[in-house]
Order: C-alpha cells, then structure tokens, then sequence
C-alpha cells in the first residue's frame, strides 16, 4: 500500500497573500512577535507589563493561539567565517587566538545545544463569521465544507487582516515588536517545521515567483 504525501495530512490547503488557507475553509494569519527581558525590567517596569498585557487580552472578542518556537542555534556561517580570518591572518599571536577561541565555540556547541526561541501570534477568521453567510453554517452542519469563493476570501482577508492589527497594536503596547508573515515566510516556516534538520543549517527551498504575493 503506497504511503499518503505528507500534504494529505496537513489541515492547509494553500498559502496565498499571506493568508493561511485551511481545508476547512477558514482563515489564519501569523503574526511573529519579538521578546523581552522582563527580569532586567524594574518592579515598576514588570507591574506595567503585565497591566498592558492583561489589558490586551480582556479586550480580545475572538481566540489567538501562542506559539513558541525553540531551534538549535545555527553558527556554522559564523564558524567558517573565523576559519577564514584565522587562515589570512599574519599575525602569529592574533592567529593563535581565534583558533582557542574558533574551538572554544565549537566545544561550546558541542557540549550542549544553544537554543534560540521564536514566537508567533496564530489569528484567526472562518467564514461564517461574515455577515450574512448563513449558508456556510448550514453546510458546516451537515459537515459539509463551504465553497470559498474568491469575493469571500478578500472579504475574509479583510477581517482578518483587521483583526491582526488589533493584536499588533495590543503587543506593541507591551513593549513587543510585532510583524506579520508574507507567503514566502509563512512557507519557510511550515517547510522548516517539517524538515527541521534542514532548517537547522539555514537550508531553505525556494519559493516558486507565482506564490510571492
């Protein structure tokens, strides 16, 4: 029995004008938020963090999923890089140097993984939340799945694309750096997610010209 792509698994059906498409029919876009060093903040520094953030959640009418993301650090660029400056370097010292401090690093990495950590802000919008599309709730309730059609996916966008600068502007008043994910940055996600030993050496496919939108 031949094996089912991986695709058949996945509940996305397509990735277009930074929209997540769901097989269901419904809606995400991803916000990727930046962090913070709360305990290098004052008292009264962390008591206004967590007031903004507490106020930014009471003022949310729909759900927001949060991601955190954790990835070994990737130095091999920076690896080769001191190769390089240790091979053209004259100076015997100096060479001497950054090759203790190139195996340093090494050993560094070697003894136990540095991890980076990205997070992410999943928003979302399905489409019997438009007005009016009484026709989608009574097909979700024979469980059938609507037809979005490409008037409803702008209409969709819309509203969602409201929605995430809501959710921007509540992070950003915590001190949070906030951007939203283009289609080919959304795809370079879920690709790394997938095949996360790739992703781990900076190894990415490239994104067809048709699906940059």
């Amino acid at each position: 029995m031949p094996k089912s792509p991986t695709q058949e698994f996945l509940e996305i059906d397509q990735i277009r004008e930074g929209v997540i498409v769901l097989k269901n029919k419904s809606i995400r876009g991803i916000l990727m938020v930046s962090s913070l060093n709360f305990a290098l903040k004052s008292d009264e520094e962390q008591e206004v963090i967590i007031n903004q953030f507490q106020n930014f959640l009471t003022s949310l009418d729909f759900s927001c999923q949060i991601v955190a993301q954790s990835r070994r650090l990737n130095i091999t660029g920076y690896l080769e890089k001191l190769k390089e400056l240790e091979k053209n370097q004259e100076n015997e010292l100096l060479k001497t140097q950054i090759n203790e401090y190139r195996k340093f690093i090494e050993q560094l990495i070697a003894g136990g993984g540095i991890m980076t950590k990205t997070f992410f802000v999943i928003v979302p919008f399905t489409l019997i939340e438009v007005p009016g599309m009484r026709e989608s709730k009574a097909l979700l309730k024979k469980k059938e799945l609507p037809i979005l059609s490409e008037d409803d996916f702008q209409r969709c966008k819309t509203q969602l694309w409201q929605r995430m600068e809501f959710v921007a502007l509540g992070l950003k008043s915590c001190g949070l750096q906030v951007m939203p994910l283009s289609t080919p940055e959304l795809i370079e996600l879920f690709w790394g997610i997938h095949h996360p030993k790739e992703a781990e050496i900076g190894y990415y496919p490239e994104v067809p010209p048709e699906l940059i939108q």
